[in-house]
């Protein structure tokens, strides 16, 4: 009983370290090792919630494919270290704002659900509770449109990484070539052959 209070208490600080590491990093390539880390803190949330096939697929799906595409595109896009330009001055003020609302939301929902209740074993979740055909079955009645919802998220998300990188490698569609005659009597001269 012991271990798991200890341990549910290693992995939510492990959780809460790898989502402001996420959010807090300048290096994108650190902050996704920092999601890697908050991931993997989950998987041993969910082991503690006797949700082994969620723990599982927490670091095989999550953890382990989509993070490996999200170091390739950090990979490929590169450098990360830019400071925020003027155009982005509303994240500044905006993302503060965000956050103290979203955390004013949270404490209202920890104050309303019942803090005596922290102590108890939690409600009795049933037999099916994690298991391949419990999650199917939400996802395929209950949570069918937030299921699909991801997805599509994911593909732009994607289809995204693959513009933002074209364009910051210099791949965009250039304009029409400039052939002999377009050019000026000065760089004609240059193209004559000599023999």
């Amino acid at each position: 009983m012991w271990f798991e209070q200890v341990l549910f208490f290693i992995a939510g600080i492990g959780a809460l370290a790898g989502a402001l590491g996420v959010v807090m990093l300048r290096n994108p390539f650190y902050s996704v090792l920092a999601l890697v880390s908050h991931l993997i803190a989950l998987a041993v949330l969910f082991l503690l919630l006797n949700a082994e096939f969620l723990a599982a697929g927490q670091v095989v799906v999550y953890a382990g494919a989509v993070m490996v595409l999200y170091l390739f595109v950090v990979a490929y896009i590169g450098g990360a270290d830019e400071p925020l330009g003027r155009e982005h001055q509303a994240l500044r003020t905006l993302g503060p704002l965000f956050a103290a609302a979203l955390g004013a939301e949270l404490c209202i929902a920890f104050i309303a659900s019942g803090l005596d209740a922290l102590d108890s074993r939690g409600a009795d979740v049933g037999a099916g509770f994690g298991s391949p055909g419990g999650i199917g079955q939400l996802l395929l009645t209950r949570f069918l449109v937030a299921f699909e919802a991801a997805s599509f998220l994911l593909l732009i998300a994607a289809v995204g990484a693959i513009v933002l990188a074209r364009r910051r490698r210099g791949l965009e569609e250039e304009g029409p070539a400039v052939g002999p005659r377009d050019r000026g009597p000065a760089e004609t001269e240059t193209l004559e052959v000599r023999v």
